[in-house]
């Protein structure tokens, strides 16, 4: 796959690289939440102009959509970068630490957003020799499961269609110059599990197990392992989790409603459809044993990441070309999700991973308060994702 392009590629990125760090830095000590990023929009929209890309509407409050045409023909490729920060106080000691309490990057969210800016350098730099028409997206509401669905309901294919679509994610488990993908379902889809249980409440000096919410909740809590127990898929594990228990108001009164909120990751519509229906079963024992009542939800869901197996396979051959034969992997799927998904379900392509470990390997936990990536990914970030995207603009 060796084109000009590609030889050229390790200096325009050498080139980019001093401004993709500051970009990240600059982002990582102002975090914005999931569709209220609009000091990260602003900061995005106004390289995008220095850069020479053409910025378009966005189809959502924040988040930003700018395209580039090259100087030859070649097909339209979509480009797509998330920008939201977590509710979470980070725990770093680094000079670039969040200013924004209770509010982190703490999934590497600034690290694409400035890898992608990377890409859009680059590409400006060359764009009169470069094939097809290129639209980078970045988009808000990622960690909200609504941000790209937001973007799609307000137009963004229509307005800025496209042919194929690339993308990726740093992860803290994998060192600064590998890479994985793998052909098909790549990331989990995500359900939200939510319960309300109502009990009948009453005096902390007279407690009972019927009606108890507190009791109910604390038996479901940990049952939620259950739901997807024993369930695989190539290799990858299913899972489901509870992240939020909250009851009572004060220590003397026996509440009458209890909350729990989950998610459930599975890689199947079968396993999903198995798991719901454990999930249900469950509910049932919890109601019956503690005479309480149990409301569900589980309607809100992002969907699995299912690359394009031609597609993912492209971006696997210049990850080895770029990168080197041994740093390009295929791996088991993962439990993550990400809604990059929607835009595989409307446009061919392909989602991979960048390994960002530091060396020392403090990188910590994603969505954790210690999590941190190294810089230098932004490096083969930009690279693979620029290479992928001019090579798919030549089919």
């Amino acid at each position: 796959m060796a084109t000009p392009f590609n030889e050229a590629l390790p200096e325009l990125v050498n080139n980019a690289y001093d401004a993709m760090v500051d970009i990240r830095h600059d982002l990582h000590s102002h975090p914005e939440l999931s569709m209220i990023e609009y000091r990260t929009t602003d900061v995005v929209t106004n390289r995008l102009r220095e850069l020479g890309w053409t910025v378009k509407k966005s189809p959502t409050e924040t988040g930003a959509v700018a395209t580039l045409k090259g100087g030859k023909p070649g097909k339209r490729i979509m480009i797509r970068a998330d920008i939201d920060g977590l509710p979470v106080n980070e725990d770093l000691n680094i000079s670039y630490k969040s200013q924004n309490e209770n509010v982190m990057h703490a999934c590497g969210h600034d690290l694409h957003t400035a890898s992608i800016l990377g890409v859009a350098d680059v590409l400006a730099q060359r764009q009169e020799d470069l094939p097809g028409e290129y639209t980078v997206v970045f988009q808000p509401g990622e960690e909200g499961f609504a941000g790209a669905r937001s973007m799609f309901e307000g137009g963004l294919l229509e307005d800025n269609p496209a042919d194929y679509v690339v993308g990726g994610h740093v992860t803290s488990m994998m060192p600064v110059g590998m890479m994985f993908t793998r052909p098909g379902v790549l990331m989990a889809t995500a359900r939200r599990l939510i319960v309300d249980i109502e009990g009948k409440g009453g005096h902390g000096s007279m407690p009972t197990k019927e009606g108890s919410v507190i009791l109910a909740v604390s038996a479901l809590a940990p049952r939620m392992g259950e739901i997807s127990h024993g369930m695989e898929y190539e290799g990858g594990v299913c899972a489901c989790s509870a992240g939020i228990v909250t009851s009572g108001t004060a220590s003397n009164v026996l509440p009458q409603h209890a909350h729990l909120a989950g998610t459930l990751r599975t890689f199947t519509d079968e396993q999903e459809a198995e798991a719901l229906s454990r999930f249900a079963q469950i509910i049932k024992e919890i109601e019956a044993e503690f005479q309480v009542k149990c409301t569900v939800n589980t309607n809100q869901f992002t969907p699995r990441v299912q690359n394009v197996p031609s597609i993912a396979e492209r971006v696997i051959e210049i990850g080895k070309e770029m990168l080197g034969k041994n740093n390009a992997l295929v791996l088991p799927p993962v439990s993550g999700s990400e809604d990059f998904s929607e835009f595989l379900n409307r446009i061919p392509g392909s989602f991979m991973f960048i390994g960002g470990a530091l060396e020392d390997g403090s990188s910590g936990m994603h969505h954790s308060p210690q999590f941190a990536v190294d810089d230098r990914a932004v490096r083969p970030f930009a690279t693979v994702l620029a290479a992928s995207a001019v090579d798919l603009a030549q089919l």
